[in-house]
């Protein structure tokens, strides 16, 4: 199983995008949740600092960190 997990927050995702209007090419955040041939559940994505660090000004931005602190929120609680 495969599946690609879509999610946004507009209070995240919005102040992102007024500091560079590029970065809605990157949001809303992805997780993807795999099986591997073993019959483990993985789950992954991509960081947004890492994501967004081309763009002027926004990996900087104190929203990335929220953006972090709330993917790390998601995995940890599907993980259990």
């Amino acid at each position: 199983a495969n599946q690609v997990l879509i999610f946004g927050n507009p209070a995240l995702g919005t102040p992102a995008m007024q500091i560079d209007p590029r970065a809605g090419l990157f949001l809303p955040l992805k997780v993807q949740a795999y099986e591997d041939a073993d019959g483990q559940v993985w789950l992954a994505y991509e960081d947004p600092k890492e994501t967004l660090d081309d763009l002027n000004g926004v990996s900087d931005a104190p929203v990335i960190e929220k953006m972090r602190g709330a993917l790390a929120k998601l995995t940890a609680a599907a993980a259990q």
